[in-house]
């Protein structure tokens, strides 16, 4: 081609194609591949099933024990923050919060809140009323009080034995949040650990109990059992609960099955029994370690790797053992 000449467009082409092929050559002789798409994602298998939506948010009717407006709080999932939302609807400190009870506001250790809410109960809040001081002398080993704790940092008294030494004080009540033991502030210590302090007080001599009770409720509020109906935010039928967990989600199951009550009921008087507490949830979670294991070396195991904190002693586990065996092959 000579200078000036313009190339017609089969000469353009044809002069492309031949530098192509001239590109292409050393590559091929080398055993190169030519570059090529990356390939496609395998297609997603089908869904097995219907796809999942989201559950709707469960939402709880609240009212402060002493007398308050209905207020509606969700999206807990533990105790502590079960009364931040509580506290946020009154907007009260959760620090004022003792303890609550479900479908009743009197203080009904019966009615206690403990780790798990039916879908379809009415949750009361019992707030911090008047602090005491009372002096106690200890007369027996035991002082004949239960302690149970609000699953966020304070110790109440949820029994007192009738003639025991507390019970001849009448100034200490059933749902007194105990505070200080001789100015030592218990607060943020497990029920267990506060057992242990009293327990450990040595006979003849005084000591002090900074008590908290839960305010009073007015004269004229009756007892309130049902919460406003309403199908909003529930889910399905009233034998499903609310599970509240220290670690980990929330959870919504079924009510415990005939078995898994009784052993509850069973394990609990085994901790009043041993270690001077009542705890439903604790109880709870020890049967949920033991009713599938096939000897109590096995039950220790996971209990241990669960409640190991706890430092159950051996002759606990076996009456545990022993307890849980009693109800699945009913003898009791």
């Amino acid at each position: 081609m000579q200078n000036g000449e313009v190339m017609s467009p089969q000469d353009s082409k044809a002069l492309g194609d031949e530098a192509m092929k001239d590109h292409k050559a050393p590559c091929q002789n080398q055993g190169c591949m030519e570059p090529t798409a990356p390939p496609l994602p395998p297609p997603s298998p089908p869904s097995a099933g219907p796809p999942e939506y989201p559950r709707p948010r469960l939402i709880f009717h609240t009212q402060l024990a002493h007398g308050s407006p209905t207020g509606r709080i969700h999206g807990f999932t533990n105790v502590k923050e079960l009364y931040a939302k509580i506290a946020e609807v009154f907007n009260i400190s959760p620090s004022e919060i003792l303890f609550c009870t479900l479908n009743s506001h009197k203080v009904d250790m019966q009615k206690l809140l403990g780790g798990q809410i039916g879908l379809e109960d009415f949750i009361f809040a019992h707030v911090r009323g008047e602090t005491k001081e009372v002096e106690v002398t200890k007369t027996e080993d035991a002082l004949g009080l239960t302690i149970t704790d609000n699953g966020a940092g304070y110790a109440f008294i949820k029994r007192i034995k009738e003639g025991s030494t507390i019970d001849r004080l009448k100034a200490v009540c059933v749902g007194d949040h105990i505070e200080a033991i001789n100015d030592q502030s218990i607060v943020g210590c497990r029920h267990y650990e506060v057992a242990k302090m009293l327990k450990e007080q040595p006979r003849g001599l005084p000591f002090t109990l900074r008590l908290v009770e839960p305010k009073k409720a007015f004269d004229m509020i009756g007892m309130r059992t049902k919460a406003p109906k309403s199908n909003e935010g529930k889910l399905v039928n009233g034998r499903e609960t609310l599970r509240l967990r220290s670690k980990g989600a929330a959870t919504v199951q079924e009510v415990q099955s005939e078995f898994e009550e009784q052993a509850t009921r069973k394990v609990d008087d085994l901790l009043e029994s041993y270690m001077g507490i009542r705890d439903l949830e604790l109880a709870t979670t020890i049967v949920e370690a033991g009713k599938n294991k096939k000897n109590p070396d096995d039950f220790a195991e996971a209990l241990d790797s669960v409640l190991g904190d706890f430092a159950f002693p051996d002759v606990f586990l076996f009456d545990v053992w022993g307890a849980i065996g009693d109800v699945k092959n009913g003898r009791i």
